[in-house]
């Protein structure tokens, strides 16, 4: 089955948060909507996600899911901003929790920070079902970029979130906290040898090239075809040389301390202080390109 897709630009990290719907049913999910947050002035903003809602609105949409592919960290998402417009419930992937555990060490928010995933009403694992409308969907977990990322396919489009970039962009970055090029590699040919060539993939980045403006639609055919990175039977040793080369070029993304320490409260700003205000911590020289979390950190012991 073929769902409707549109896609709303957040100009500020090129993050593409889109709209999916099943024609027939008019129900939706929304995947990876952004908000927006100036970190000069420490301001939000719902401009960038009141484009999903006008959307919906001018669609007739009924929301079934807000879905989240993992923990981003070049823009907060703007769970509560749609849960205020729309009563459906929010998912991202079980692998949540371990993300949630690194950082409640790395921010020191403290023994009683929930590192459960209950900020969501769904964690999902590889190969739960779901459906939007009467469109069959389901999740493929796709670790590398991040170790909780997972795909969405809903019908015949498949949301790749920062695994796969378009064609001519190869992939996303692996040096995040607990990133893994290897780990990467083994989701994209699973991926690639698993769905049909002409579903259709949609990119959360893309920042144009020379040649082209943005692009946010690929298949799975062109991936394999054309990849700089993964296609034409790349080896997995020399995906990872390239990735990991790459990637040591790569600055940080400028929202990645503010962001990451929003999104694993599922959007949510941190409560305010005794003074009424909210804020976020930003560690003084112990940034960790994989901000391991030591032994002494395991809450669990």
């Amino acid at each position: 089955m073929k769902p409707e897709v549109r896609c709303v630009l957040h100009e500020p990290s090129n993050t593409f948060s889109y709209v999916v719907w099943d024609p027939v049913s008019r129900r939706a999910a929304i995947i990876d909507a952004a908000l927006d947050y100036d970190p000069h002035s420490g301001r939000s903003g719902t401009d960038t996600a009141q484009k999903l809602v006008d959307i919906i609105e001018a669609e007739g949409l009924e929301v079934e899911w807000i879905l989240e592919t993992h923990a981003h960290a070049d823009h907060m998402m703007a769970i509560p901003f749609l849960r205020s417009h729309f009563d459906a419930p929010t998912a991202i992937g079980e692998h949540i929790t371990g993300v949630q555990e690194r950082l409640v060490w790395l921010f020191n928010l403290g023994a009683d920070f929930p590192a459960d995933g209950r900020q969501f009403d769904r964690l999902f694992a590889d190969g739960d079902t779901f459906s939007v409308g009467e469109l069959p969907a389901r999740v493929i977990y796709t670790p590398g970029h991040t170790s909780d990322h997972i795909t969405y396919v809903i019908g015949d489009a498949v949301f790749v979130g920062d695994t796969l970039f378009m064609p001519d962009a190869g992939t996303a970055r692996c040096d995040f906290p607990a990133g893994d090029a290897r780990q990467l590699y083994r989701s994209i040919q699973h991926l690639l040898n698993e769905l049909p060539a002409d579903y259709r993939v949609f990119v959360l980045h893309d920042y144009g090239t020379e040649n082209r403006g943005l692009a946010w639609e690929t298949t799975v055919g062109e991936q394999i075809r054309d990849n700089i990175h993964v296609g034409q039977g790349a080896s997995e040793d020399d995906f990872v040389a390239k990735r990991e080369a790459r990637d040591a070029t790569l600055p940080m993304p400028v929202l990645i301390l503010p962001a990451v320490q929003v999104n694993i409260r599922a959007g949510h700003f941190p409560a305010p202080e005794d003074n009424g205000l909210r804020y976020l911590k930003i560690p003084v020289d112990e940034f960790r390109a994989h901000w391991q979390l030591p032994a002494s950190a395991n809450r669990s012991a």
